[in-house]
């Protein structure tokens, strides 16, 4: 796990974001910022707008107000031509994985390398293998539908779409919903490791305290419509917040805790 993350550069920065559903507001005032190279965790509460906030970033939903600025570049201020230029330099991994289930798993990693990086085919799909590779999947996982799969290798083949233009920031919506155990914390694994191989951020929106401490570099609590705290988790889980104190400090933290091993945050 990456220290330091507040010393490097800033690839995203939420400015001022407000979020509104009717009379509903999620979001006022937010600000947050992604660092290069960072795993970044995001928690809260049911209805904090943890998912709102990832959609605002990627592009999914458009905010009512305030400034998010990616790669030096306000998304708003783009056009749409633009926009898209900027947004091929994400990944995404919604929670439910979202194959196409008519499709291969090839057939599904090699479409956006046809349709935005316009490669044949042939090429397509040989890289379609290289990235099922990369993620852990056996060759033979290549030619089988989703149905056909169990939930982890689902979720690493939605891995390796999301990774199929070579991502600089990825963003991950509860990626470990739905595993065992030992399936989430292999992983929780492989997320480091191939952060660490190919250099890219990572937005995390997660409500599993096993994946914050294996894996992120800071956490960023969402709470009364804005960020509550953002830094280390050793700052985080030092934060006078009920809520913050029911979800590091409880049952389940405290296990948490009683079994990681020593990281130093």
């Amino acid at each position: 796990m990456r220290k330091e993350a507040a010393h490097q550069d800033v690839v995203i920065s939420v400015k001022g974001l407000c979020n509104r559903f009717g009379s509903h507001e999620v979001h006022t005032d937010l600000n947050l910022d992604l660092y290069q190279r960072e795993i970044l965790g995001v928690v809260g509460g049911s209805g904090t707008g943890k998912s709102v906030l990832l959609r605002s970033i990627v592009g999914l939903h458009t905010p009512d107000s305030g400034t998010i600025e990616v790669f030096g570049e306000q998304l708003q201020a783009l056009s749409q031509q633009q926009r898209s230029r900027v947004e091929r330099r994400f990944g995404v991994l919604f929670q439910s994985g979202a194959l196409f289930s008519s499709l291969t798993l090839q057939e599904n990693v090699a479409l956006p390398l046809i349709e935005h990086a316009k490669l044949s085919r042939t090429d397509a799909e040989h890289l379609a293998r290289v990235k099922l590779a990369l993620v852990g999947l056996p060759a033979n996982a290549a030619g089988k539908y989703p149905a056909q799969l169990s939930g982890g290798m689902v979720k690493r083949a939605s891995l390796a779409r999301a990774l199929a233009l070579d991502p600089e920031v990825l963003f991950l919506d509860e990626p470990t919903a739905g595993l065992d155990p030992i399936g989430a914390a292999a992983f929780d694994r492989l997320i480091v490791t191939l952060r660490d191989a190919l250099g890219f951020s990572v937005f995390l929106v997660t409500h599993d305290l096993d994946t914050l401490y294996t894996t992120c570099d800071r956490v960023a609590v969402l709470a009364s419509r804005s960020v509550l705290v953002a830094d280390r988790l050793a700052v985080v889980e030092a934060t006078d917040d009920p809520w913050i104190r029911d979800y590091f400090h409880g049952p389940r933290g405290r296990a948490v805790n009683r079994i990681r091993p020593a990281t130093g945050q």
